[in-house]
């Protein structure tokens, strides 16, 4: 049985990632054809995802196989589509599991996933159903779909993300966005100020049914006033889940108002309805805000840009930008492109993308570097949209179109984000599913109590319109959701993207991270640490000898050489001659006249080379040098030892007080993961505080460890750069990726990823997952103990209905405020 490996973004290119439901489509499609015995996914070393063919060479070729991949991947990019849409009009949670059931029930709708923040995902089969008939009953459902120029076929526009920012429609139809997405004359405010209303009515009619000159009438109209006002929106609501065969909390809510109306407690009934219709447009003011906060993200790049043609400048819009295009960015003016930097120099505030508080320093590339080479420069050259220039001028040439920015990709996974739910919200959602039916039965037999104990009928009635209450769940509806989108937009505020609730809940609640070493807890690179002269040699002489060798040569180590010993010596060096190569021992070259050698101690051990011998002294030098992590190289010339050179991967300036910032969050095991040597992996270890180092892995062995701390710590998060680390990063429970700004890899791969190349952004992270693990406790605590505690309660006749509201709808305020923290979270809070 042979295997062949085919891109998995050449067969379907615009899916988010593997775990998109098209790639399970396209393994099914091809798994039932003749000759493959099977299909799956598998990561290369490099993080690049493809599909996997076992086959029978006897029965089908290679050449047929690609031909058949390629025929169902077209098939199903071109049927399965997705839409994701910002849409006005989703005042709470609630309402989302309508919407959901809605559009779920329509044939040709795969799935539907709603967030309260107003963001939409739905997969739908292209032949069964159009983009049409869905923004049709999306407006069906009282919703405005704020940019209808989005989600076409599987395409990077799916998502919502044309450019930086949605392009709103027409806005002068249907009245106008504020008036059509809430149904009120009063637009935006409908709902709120219909509380207030409501309030002000109950309030008269209580304070004048005091006011014994006055009929009784005169506070009864001013409490269905109240009604009317308060269960306005409840209605409506409840009347549109009933129609769809849900009974929600809204109709719970308005069965326990006219319940009290047939008891003539009118009070009580328009209490109800005030506080509840009040707790929605809080709950509708908590999700805006959050929303808001999300939304500001796509404000960050600016709509225009200096065009440079020749010697004259032209405003465009980004959308006109194309890659190679030269454009001028004013000082103190937003970058509106990714690019990199062709002309000027100066410091330019990145923190909008990655949360780097202070500005980074940017200068030109050399002249002949094109826009193509931009992903292997250094940081210092590129640039992004959003991020703001300082005091100087810059020329940028665009190395990404305006809907393939960072800030544009961000924003999209931001809007993505939003609509997956978390484990807790999931559990949530499921109890609600049988909960509200069950209480629905309590409230049914409750009503039958005067049968079998000594009451009357309108005792028992009471009692059941207060227990209604008490059990409805309001609070349990947002505690989740509200917590998730709240914490979603403070990470994205700090240049931290958290793909969802799971990922922010999981987070929270793991003891222990695994690192990988290079480039993560290391700067990447190799550094010159020691320079060691001997026999009378002096530091400059032997600096200079190495680095007119190691300029002529393409290796990492040599460049690390090049560039510390020039900043030591602080001048030029002429480069040496005839340099040749010596596999698995060093280098040889001529300089003014005389054989340099330069490797390791069997090269200057060896007959016939240099053979000079390695006096014991220095050889001890060597080995501690190695001892404690160092790559140690000996010079030499003309039968002359001159002395060793040292260099290192050296570990972050800021790794060691990150680690003792992840324990103060409370991480208990952190691990390193690396390829390199166990002895190198240990001083690693011991100079930066990691307890444990695990050294000569394998990428496919880091997958492993991965797993082996899995079963051992029963979570565990895997921090890399997202490349050569995503397989380790898929097995762990949460993945986070360094550096992830530019990076199209590690922003798909991982489940979190820090924009900038910054590990200390981890200890807020974690300290924001844990705050907001913590919040949904808190509001899940909060919410099921009001409902345990009013229950027996309400049904032992100690509270009735109005104690059984306020209890109630206190318990939603207070659950809404306790999640809106996180948006003001920082470390060490």
């Amino acid at each position: 049985m042979n295997k062949v490996k085919i891109n998995l973004d050449i067969l379907l290119p615009d899916v988010p990632d593997e775990k998109d439901a098209c790639v399970n489509r396209l393994l099914a499609e091809l798994g039932d054809r003749k000759g493959i015995e099977r299909a799956h996914i598998v990561t290369d070393d490099s993080g690049k995802t493809q599909l996997c063919l076992h086959y029978d060479p006897q029965v089908v070729s290679v050449e047929a196989i690609q031909k058949m991949a390629r025929q169902a991947g077209g098939q199903i990019t071109d049927r399965y589509r997705h839409l994701l849409v910002e849409v006005k009009g989703i005042r709470h949670q609630r309402q989302t599991r309508l919407i959901e059931a809605a559009l779920g029930g329509v044939k040709g709708v795969l799935s539907v996933s709603a967030s309260a923040g107003g963001m939409v995902l739905i997969e739908y089969d292209g032949r069964e159903v159009n983009q049409g008939k869905l923004y049709a009953l999306l407006k069906k459902q009282g919703l405005r779909v704020k940019d209808g120029k989005n989600g076409h076929t599987h395409k990077e526009d799916d998502y919502g993300q044309g450019q930086p920012g949605y392009v709103h429609g027409d806005e002068s139809k249907e009245g106008g966005e504020h008036a059509h997405a809430h149904g009120g004359i009063f637009g935006e405010w409908s709902e709120l100020i219909f509380a207030i209303l409501s309030g002000v009515f109950l309030g008269i009619g209580f304070g004048l049914s005091f006011v014994k000159a006055l009929p009784t009438g005169v506070s009864l109209g001013c409490y269905i006033a109240g009604y009317f006002f308060g269960g306005f929106f409840t209605a409506k609501e409840a009347a549109e889940s009933v129609v769809k065969g849900h009974f929600e909390i809204d109709f719970l809510m308005l069965v326990a108002a006219v319940g009290a109306a047939c008891l003539g407690q009118w009070a009580e009934g328009a209490l109800l309805l005030f506080l509840f219709s009040l707790g929605h447009s809080l709950e509708h003011y908590a999700m805006e805000k959050a929303r808001r906060s999300i939304a500001a993200l796509a404000e960050l790049a600016p709509k225009t840009a200096l065009l440079k043609h020749g010697d004259q400048l032209r405003e465009v819009p980004i959308t006109e930008l194309k890659q190679g295009d030269d454009i001028v960015v004013k000082p103190n003016s937003k970058i509106p492109a990714d690019g990199i930097v062709v002309g000027g120099a100066g410091a330019v505030n990145q923190a909008p993308i990655t949360g780097e508080s202070v500005p980074v320093d940017k200068q030109a590339v050399a002249s002949g570097v094109g826009w193509k080479d931009a992903e292997r420069l250094e940081a210092k050259f590129r640039v992004f949209a959003g991020s703001i220039n300082g005091g100087d001028n810059l020329e940028v040439r665009v190395t990404r179109l305006a809907a393939d920015s960072t800030i544009a990709r961000l924003v999209k996974l931001v809007n993505e984000a939003q609509t997956q739910k978390s484990p807790t919200q999931n559990f949530t959602d499921k109890l609600e599913k049988y909960y509200v039916p069950a209480v629905l039965i309590l409230v049914v037999l409750l009503l039958f109590a005067w049968v079998v104990l000594p009451e009357s009928f309108s005792a028992s009635f009471y009692r059941a319109m207060a227990v209604l209450v008490a059990a409805s769940p309001c609070a349990l509806a947002i505690a989740t959701p509200s917590a998730v989108l709240s914490g979603v937009a403070r990470a994205a505020r700090a240049g931290v993207l958290v793909k969802g609730g799971r990922p922010l809940e999981e987070l929270g609640s793991l003891k222990a991270i695994a690192f990988d070493k290079t480039g993560t807890l290391t700067e990447g690179r190799p550094r010159l640490t020691g320079v060691y002269p001997v026999n009378g040699v002096t530091e400059d002489e032997l600096l200079t000898v190495a680095v007119s060798v190691e300029k002529l040569s393409d290796h990492p180590l040599a460049a690390a050489i090049v560039k510390g010993g020039q900043e030591k010596l602080g001048h030029d060096v002429t480069p040496a001659s005839n340099v040749k190569a010596l596999t698995g021992r060093g280098v040889q070259a001529a300089y003014e006249g005389k054989t340099v050698f330069i490797g390791n101690k069997e090269l200057f051990t060896e007959q016939g080379s240099f053979g000079v011998g390695l006096p014991d002294d220095t050889r001890k030098q060597m080995e501690g040098l190695e001892q404690d992590g160092h790559t140690a190289m000996l010079v030499g010339m003309d039968g002359r030892l001159l002395g060793i050179v040292a260099l290192m991967d050296v570990a972050r300036g800021e790794t060691k007080e990150t680690l003792g910032a992840l324990t103060s969050v409370g991480i208990q095991k952190m691990v390193m993961l690396t390829g390199d040597n166990q002895r190198v992996a240990d001083a690693v270890a011991l100079s930066i505080g990691v307890s444990e180092a695990w050294g000569n892995l394998l990428p496919e062995q880091k997958v492993a460890a991965v797993e082996k701390l899995k079963e051992s710590e029963g979570k565990v998060a895997m921090v890399g750069d997202g490349v050569n680390d995503a397989p380790a990063m898929a097995k762990s429970t949460v993945g986070i990726a360094m550096g992830a700004a530019g990076s199209d890899v590690a922003l798909e791969t991982a489940d979190i990823a820090l924009m900038g190349d910054r590990l200390d952004r981890l200890p807020f992270v974690i300290g924001l997952s844990r705050k907001a693990h913590g919040i949904i406790r808190q509001n899940l605590v909060i919410s099921l103990g009001m409902v345990v505690v009013l229950i027996p309660l309400t049904l032992l006749g100690i509270a009735h209905i109005g104690p059984a509201v306020i209890g109630h709808e206190g318990s939603t305020v207070v659950v809404v405020f306790n999640a809106l923290r996180l948006l003001a979270y920082k470390v060490g809070k």
